[in-house]
């Protein structure tokens, strides 16, 4: 009867569409298959005219989803709404959340030898002769089965996402798990394995899930490691430059032991797992055919100039080496005034702050830099199930104990922002209807236990909370009032507590007389104002906002203007080179920016 009812109720279907510009490669596919999973229910994915399992990574990335693609989700069984339900909110949360990676813009710079073109991965300066990496498997004596190698690859790329997983990479291993998980099932022999890979490999090649390959190459290496074979790769104990076709991601890692100081690869993307690990080591690499090159010079990679310069006059080696110099001066002067005041030319400080998750990305932040906390997004504290109230209060406390400048923003929970345990009524558009502050609304026994868990974290503490999303005075007045009543039923003194808003909604704008008589302070959320001014929702799969439009800084300027209360801004705009001057020069004070771009955007300050 079970059998019967999973396959034989009515279907549930809905069409989504890829926004995000990275198409829906790897990591989201694994977290959505991860949701699949959790449902009894039969669910497919169609997409020109094929149709495949969408509870396997492999079967899914197979499709090739581009952006503004659409295909069709289909859930049929036991749990098929719930199923449903659930995936959209999923995928549009994971096509928020998966920013497009631009190449970086390149400086003009000339060199006497001859230079190659090439994209930049990771900007910065080398210059050391190459080294064309070579690698092939040694197979050991004792060799261990396939099943055991692939189980113990599990194992570790598990271990690997929870030891890394306050890192901004850390989801690559957890989606190469799902992935290598899809793709063992029913396999017992290595040879299988490869001709398995091999497969799906090609119907990827051509597609921009192509530079998703080298993932398949890098669960091939672990498990060939792991059952015995032995890669031999000889690196140089002089410096040299990296000339590949590719490199694995788990490679990354063996290149920041050794003597590298610049990586060229042939067939990368900028977008692939490799790139953005190389990325995040910060070692400066191009995607450059680099082919032509000799290994017996010195070349200079200008990973600012997006050039390989193949035989350098002596002149270009002494420019090379004085842009090298003032990178690295330029780097260890922000690191080490990272905790020092932001003062620009004339003098006057500017307050950098962090944008943080949790604890973890709170702590981070603080050895960055970081002079306090703008923006504490709490809807991203607890994002699988419903916390108790306890556990709540002692996130929060660990948070508020470390900055006495802390500004905590209540649940800003729908639009395109979903969690599994706040049900939401769907709506034709949820960006223009129940989110952010109108959840105490909709949503009171919610709200009414957040804010009493951060009354009672912050009973030794100075904090500022903010609402989102709100579009009148009469919301702020009632949400405050809301705050005073849980205060009060409770018995708690909130004094040291003041109250604000996020300024997302443009009807603020023309309402900030009023406002000034009763918040305490303003925080510009620049990612929805931007949204709402040009109408354009900003997970639109063809329209395109720009926040560095001049109607952002015309409304910016006007806040300014009007405001008679702190004003600081918590959006992407905040960390933007191109923006940061303007937004002081219109007499903006404090700006919270990701933990990462603390030091940098401190130092930008300092030369403006």
């Amino acid at each position: 009867m079970g059998f019967f009812s999973l396959f034989s109720s009515k279907p549930s279907t809905h069409t989504l569409t890829v926004t995000s510009a990275n198409g829906f490669h790897l990591r989201p596919v694994a977290k959505f298959v991860t949701v699949a999973k959790a449902y009894k229910a039969e669910i497919t994915a169609t997409f020109n005219g094929r149709t495949v399992n969408a509870k396997g990574v492999n079967s899914l990335l197979s499709l090739s989803l581009e952006k503004e693609d659409s295909f069709l989700l289909t859930c049929k069984g036991k749990d098929a709404n719930e199923a449903k339900e659930a995936l959209i909110d999923t995928f549009f949360t994971l096509m928020e959340d998966d920013p497009e990676i631009q190449l970086l813009e390149k400086e003009k710079s000339t060199y006497d030898g001859t230079s190659l073109e090439a994209d930049i991965i990771t900007s910065g300066i080398a210059i050391a002769p190459p080294y064309i990496f070579r690698e092939h498997y040694v197979e050991e004596k004792k060799m261990q089965p396939f099943h055991e190698s692939a189980v113990l690859s599990l194992q570790q790329l598990q271990s690997l996402y929870e030891a890394k997983k306050n890192e901004p990479n850390a989801e690559i291993y957890l989606a190469q798990r799902e992935l290598l998980s899809s793709l063992t099932q029913d396999l017992v022999t290595l040879e299988s394995f490869e001709k398995r890979l091999n497969a799906v490999s090609e119907e990827l090649k051509g597609t921009k899930m192509e530079a998703k390959i080298i993932d398949y190459k890098d669960i091939l290496h672990r498990i060939k490691t792991n059952m015995g074979f032995r890669l031999d790769v000889d690196f140089p104990k002089e410096p040299f430059i990296l000339l590949a076709n590719d490199l694995l991601p788990s490679q990354i890692e063996t290149l920041q032991k050794v003597s590298v100081q610049a990586v060229v690869l042939k067939e990368t993307a900028i977008n692939s797992h490799t790139a953005i690990l190389l990325r995040g080591a910060g070692i400066p690499s191009l995607i450059a055919d680099t082919s032509q090159v000799g290994t017996n010079n010195t070349i200079i990679v200008d990973a600012h100039a997006g050039l390989v310069v193949i035989k350098p006059s002596q002149e270009d080696l002494q420019k090379a080496q004085r842009r090298k110099h003032e990178d690295l001066t330029q780097q260890q002067e922000a690191r080490e005034k990272r905790f020092e005041p932001a003062l620009n030319t004339k003098g006057k400080q500017i307050h950098v702050l962090a944008n943080v998750t949790d604890v973890n990305s709170a702590i981070a932040a603080k050895e960055e830099g970081a002079e306090g906390i703008g923006l504490f997004r709490t809807e991203f504290l607890f994002k699988e199930k419903k916390p108790s109230f306890s556990l709540q209060v002692d996130a929060y406390k660990k948070i508020f104990d470390l900055f006495r400048n802390t500004t905590v923003r209540t649940l800003d929970v729908g639009g395109d922002k979903a969690l599994p345990y706040i049900e939401l009524q769907k709506e034709e558009n949820p960006f223009l209807g129940v989110r952010g502050v109108r959840l105490f609304k909709s949503h009171p026994q919610i709200m009414e236990e957040q804010l009493h868990a951060m009354f009672v974290a912050a009973q030794n503490s100075e904090i500022k909370i903010m609402f989102p999303m709100v579009s009148s005075v009469e919301e702020f007045v009632d949400a405050k009032a809301f705050a005073h009543k849980v205060a009060k039923k409770n018995q708690l003194d909130i004094d040291n507590i003041k109250f604000g808003i996020m300024i997302e909604v443009p009807s603020v704008l023309f309402l900030l007389e009023e406002f000034n008589k009763v918040v305490d302070f303003y925080s510009i959320g620049t990612n929805d104002l931007t949204q709402y001014l040009f109408a354009i929702e900003r997970t639109h799969p063809t329209l395109k906002t720009d926040d560095l439009s001049p109607a952002v800084f015309r409304a910016i300027e006007t806040i300014v203007e009007k405001a008679d209360k702190p004003v600081s801004i918590c959006g992407e705009l905040a960390a933007k080179n191109k923006a940061i001057p303007t937004l002081i020069n219109l007499g903006i004070e404090t700006l919270s920016v990701s933990g990462k771009t603390i030091a940098k955007t401190k130092e930008l300050i300092r030369h403006v």
